[in-house]
């Protein structure tokens, strides 16, 4: 092997792993094309060894790659006060050069890194609606591979270095979204920039829902979405909620268009566009078989009463 190849050695602490050092793991392999050995040790001899020591030894010292948060005092906390881990302590340093971008690295911070570094310092990001149910979080996937107490005979260390390459296609994967995800979000502002009717912002792309909506429902005049719905070529009108964190919408569709399909005549009369093909129950969405149709519904729905 040559010197460029040479496998970086990651220490973290051995028996049972959490999301924090596992995810760390897979963020330095993907740092160094997979070229590292992993030594769950918590042997301090051992620990001198590593060329980056994370989750254990008991110091945080990014110069130096030492990214412990476990020390008196803690590594520290974002400016939103959730408290470092090794994840987001690894991320911090090199999310950026893994990424190619501040924006992408800081994406990934805040949807990845900030809720399990959160969990592992005993920080609440969420309370429970209904009693006994809670979110199934991703992280959750790979730590169901810690073995029961009934698997006392499986290699928890073998586990551990199974589950980093699983994460690792993880966070290649994650990364690439916010990339995608990030030049959607700037479409749809210059859509929203250049519309004549800010109210109504029509785009050419079937972009997720998420997206489209977290970017406009931050901006004060946008009612309504026009875009391709996805299937059979048809577009769709879609309400704009009333902040990114919440489920209502600032003006539904009216009364008398909702809860028709498949081009129902009462639904062509109702609105008065000849194409309109569907016009969801609850009024946040409706449908036409041509954009034409679909920006007349959203007009028409901007001035309805």
């Amino acid at each position: 092997m040559s010197f460029f190849n040479k496998n970086k050695i990651c220490v973290t602490h051995d028996g049972t792993f959490h999301a924090d050092d596992l995810f760390a793991t897979a963020t330095l392999s993907i740092l160094n094309n997979g070229n590292i050995k992993i030594i769950r040790t918590r042997d301090k001899e051992l620990i001198k060894k590593g060329d980056y020591v994370y989750d254990v030894g008991g110091e945080s010292d990014e110069d130096k790659d030492f990214f412990d948060h476990h020390q008196k005092g803690g590594a520290g906390s974002r400016e939103n006060a959730i408290p470092y881990a090794s994840f987001g302590l690894v991320w911090r340093k090199y999310g950026e050069q893994i990424c190619g971008s501040r924006e992408v690295a800081d994406r990934i911070d805040q949807k990845i890194a900030q809720p399990i570094d959160a969990i592992d310092n005993g920080v609440d990001i969420s309370k429970p609606i209904f009693e006994g149910v809670s979110p199934y979080y991703a992280d959750q996937v790979f730590l169901n591979y810690i073995p029961t107490w009934k698997e006392k005979d499986k290699d928890i260390n073998k586990i551990f270095e199974e589950q980093v390459k699983k994460v690792a296609v993880l966070l290649k994967r994650e990364i690439e979204v916010a990339k995608a995800d990030i030049e959607a979000s700037n479409t749809v502002l210059k859509a929203y920039e250049n519309s004549i009717d800010k109210r109504v912002v029509i785009i050419e792309n079937d972009f997720p829902r998420y997206l489209y909506q977290n970017t406009l429902s931050k901006l004060p005049e946008p009612l309504y979405i026009v875009l391709p719905s996805g299937h059979n070529n048809m577009w769709k009108v879609e309400s704009i909620r009333v902040s990114p964190g919440t489920m209502e919408n600032r003006k539904l569709f009216p009364e008398s268009w909702r809860g028709y399909f498949d081009g129902d005549q009462k639904l062509k009369e109702a609105t008065g566009v000849e194409d309109a093909d569907f016009c969801h129950k609850s009024g946040f969405l409706i449908t036409a078989l041509s954009k034409e149709g679909a920006i007349k519904l959203a007009e028409k729905a901007v001035i309805s009463n």
